[in-house]
């Protein structure tokens, strides 16, 4: 009797991970992982979002003392139009990206895993006083990134420095 009811079990969760491959397969654009697009997004009074409380985002404008969120701005000697050029060349160079938003010295862009479809939204934006480029990477789901978007702001940091 506990030989079937685990074998049922299996059967249905086999049907379950098969359902669910298929429709992440076969999806294009939204799915069920990637949500609805935060509403905090943007610069207010000159500054990204404050990074989320879970370990799956980095800014450059978080506490330098809080070394799971921070990340060191991107150095750029520059207008802000030379700047975002620069950004967006990085950006649009890297697979699974899409620019959302470019406007004046910020620019907003989404990056897609292939399998899952998940979103990790990305945001710049350029202080020409300081000389850099604020960076903001979070990921939409989740509690954990395993170090994604800390390695994506350094490639992209890679790209635009180099």
């Amino acid at each position: 009797m506990v030989k079937r009811v685990l074998l049922a079990f299996a059967g249905l969760l086999a049907l379950v991970v098969a359902g669910l491959a298929v429709h992440v397969a076969t999806a294009t654009g939204d799915t069920v992982f990637s949500w609805k697009r935060p509403d905090n997004l943007g610069v207010k009074d000159g500054r990204l979002a404050p990074p989320k409380r879970t370990p799956n985002c980095v800014s450059s404008q978080a506490d330098p003392g809080d070394a799971e969120h921070y990340i060191a701005p991107i150095a750029f000697k520059g207008d802000a139009a030379a700047a975002m050029a620069a950004v967006r060349k990085a950006v649009e160079g890297m697979t699974d990206s899409t620019v959302i938003r470019a406007e004046g010295n910020y620019l907003y862009a989404e990056y897609r895993t292939r399998l899952m479809r998940f979103v990790d939204d990305v945001e710049f934006v350029h202080d020409a006083r300081a000389g850099v480029i604020h960076v903001r990477s979070a990921s939409r789901l989740g509690r954990r990134d395993f170090g994604v978007n800390r390695a994506r702001v350094e490639a992209l940091r890679a790209r635009i420095s180099g």
